[in-house]
């Protein structure tokens, strides 16, 4: 089948495993210089995905191969890249983590046991220590830790043959050149440069005329969280981070920010379900306890007092309406999916910054009309269905009491319809309310969310149920 019929048949083609491939290569008994010439035809991640598939004197083998700044480029890639490097000695382990991006660098030996950590450190270049420790300065939930010292950056003051000098000068040690970044002389930012325009700039252009000044930067001490639309928003390869003085000392590059936006989902996710955190599959079990049982105490005592509420409501309803009680979990359910669905809808609105009191209350008349067209929907859905079913398959009921089996569906239907649309406004205030308070809205979670509403709709529900079937219809 050729790749025309393909499309017709909207099949897509199965992308290639490199794995055989590139064992076979690595195993082979060629020159090293015949591999490693082989191998400079692989992506660096396809390499990492064979490394566990080698065993320890073939990786050295490959190592030795490929050179140090090779194999550091592979360890970028490497899950558990700490069980390769402690098969090194130390020696070699510094020389290969000295390669790295001082990022890159970071998050390996923050796997490594303490001990072996320092050890390797003290052996690394004093430039290479001095860019780690700067990075490692920074608490993990600020840009600083996220940022790179691969960058290049030239005098505003250079004349274009000089910026182009530098340039190439820089490029040895550093391969994130599509930006250029202009500082004065005393390395305060100042703009950026396209590599383009700087190549087709002619020789007696001025600097500053290819310079954009206006280019867009954040501060090493500005946590994720709060500049996280704006790296999204800007869309560049590399942005610089600054410090305090307005001095460049990193880029955060587009991947770092692809890997922080991840990370922010995952522990909103996280957050929507109750955890303080997100858990990875490896974590400790005593870890992961310890994540979810503040808020599962917290609910605890929420559903405590549901209880305690639904105590308080028995004494009011007659024996006779135990039929109520089946579709009291019907209510419960669907108020806490509508909060739900208005909590997480919210929080990613929240996400923008640039969110004015006037977008916020039109954000909550829209979730309120959602909610009251949804609780509309579902509750006259219940009342048709439910009355079918009471006044067909409960006849003792609607012949004892002598009502349609549509009064009791009715007390459903209104009662859906009235905890969905405060469902919706709860799931979409109370985040709101918390981001005004200075909250991450996202600990508004789902089953805090859920617990709370809850509450609500067993109040609404049986409060409807009292006033319509025992004080209008007489029932007892």
């Amino acid at each position: 089948m050729d790749i025309k019929e393909n499309e017709q048949l909207n099949i897509v083609p199965e992308k290639p495993d490199f794995s055989e491939e590139l064992l076979q290569i690595i195993k082979s008994d060629c020159k090293n210089s015949e591999i490693r010439e082989q191998l400079s035809e692989y992506h660096d991640y396809d390499i990492a995905t064979v490394i566990p598939l080698l065993d320890t004197d073939e990786r050295k083998k490959l190592y030795r191969i490929l050179g140090d700044e090779a194999v550091s480029d592979i360890f970028a890639y490497l899950e558990d890249v700490e069980e390769y490097i402690t098969e090194l000695d130390n020696e070699k382990a510094a020389d290969i983590i000295e390669e790295m991006d001082a990022d890159d660098a970071i998050d390996v030996l923050d796997e490594l046991p303490e001990d072996k950590k320092q050890d390797i450190i003290t052996l690394i270049e004093p430039e290479a220590q001095a860019d780690i420790k700067l990075i490692d300065s920074y608490e993990d939930d600020m840009i600083g830790s996220r940022m790179t010292t691969n960058f290049i950056s030239v005098k505003k003051s250079f004349s274009i043959k000089q910026a182009m000098r530098s340039l190439v000068k820089q490029a040895a040690d550093n391969d994130n050149i599509s930006t250029i970044y202009a500082v004065d002389d005393d390395d305060t930012f100042y703009g950026a440069i396209e590599l383009r325009d700087l190549v087709l700039a002619r020789e007696g252009t001025p600097l500053e005329d290819i310079i954009t000044t206006n280019y867009p930067y954040v501060y090493a001490l500005e946590t994720t969280a709060e500049c996280i639309e704006q790296l999204k928003d800007y869309s560049e390869d590399s942005i610089p981070v600054l410090n305090k003085n307005n001095v460049l000392i990193g880029v955060i590059t587009a991947s770092d920010i692809v890997e922080a936006v991840d990370e922010e989902l995952g522990d909103d996710y996280a957050k929507l379900a109750g955890l303080t955190s997100e858990e990875d599959l490896d974590e400790p079990v005593l870890k992961s306890i310890t994540k979810r049982i503040p808020w599962l105490i917290v609910l605890l005592v929420l559903g405590v007092g549901i209880a305690a509420v639904i105590q308080g409501f028995q004494t009011l309803i007659p024996a006779s309406l135990i039929i109520l009680y089946t579709f009291q979990s019907l209510i419960l359910g669907m108020s806490g999916n509508a909060g739900t669905q208005s909590l997480a809808v919210t929080i990613r609105v929240l996400s923008d910054d640039e969110l004015t009191a006037k977008d916020k209350f039109k954000f909550i008349f829209k979730e309120l009309r959602v909610g009251f067209m949804n609780g509309l929907i579902v509750g006259t859905l219940a009342f048709a269905v439910i009355g079918v079913y009471v006044q067909f398959f409960e006849p003792t009921f609607v012949a004892e009491f002598g009502v349609s089996g549509f009064a009791v569906s009715a007390c459903i239907g209104i009662s859906l319809l009235i905890s969905m649309i405060i469902a919706s406004l709860d799931g979409t205030l109370i985040p709101i309310f918390f981001k005004k308070i200075g909250i991450d809205p996202a600990v508004a979670s789902g089953p805090l969310i859920t617990t709370i509403n809850d509450l609500v709709a067993v109040m609404v529900y049986y409060g409807v149920s009292i006033l319509m079937l025992v004080n209008i219809l007489g029932i007892i």
